[in-house]
């Protein structure tokens, strides 16, 4: 189910920067009013190609960039529940000695 939600997600966002590189493509021929239409359909063709292409780069770097950050956090939470159990333990084993050698005391008397 998560991973339907992210592809849909994905889906949604890649459309997302289609339509605004295809907005940016608008603006940018609008700023050249002297070419025909075909040369303005041409332009705005590649500059809809080329934003497509450096945004597709982009994520894909975020991608593994998340990827290696996941991994990081990871082994950090790892570790870090390691010495929480262990110290959880060892607290556990010091009571459970005071509590043994206090009864211990209260018996010997």
């Amino acid at each position: 189910m998560d991973q339907a939600v992210n592809e849909i997600e994905g889906y949604l966002l890649w459309e997302a920067e289609k339509a605004r590189a295809r907005s940016r493509a608008d603006a940018f021929c609008a700023g050249l009013p002297w070419l025909t239409d075909t040369q303005r359909q041409e332009v705005e063709s590649r500059y809809c190609e080329d934003q497509r292409d450096l945004s597709r780069a982009y994520l894909e770097r975020i991608a593994v960039r998340s990827a290696g950050l996941r991994t990081e956090y990871e082994s950090v939470y790892l570790a870090l529940r390691r010495r929480l159990v262990t110290a959880f333990l060892s607290g556990t084993l010091a009571v459970a000695v005071l509590v043994a050698v206090a009864a211990a005391g209260l018996t010997a008397r």
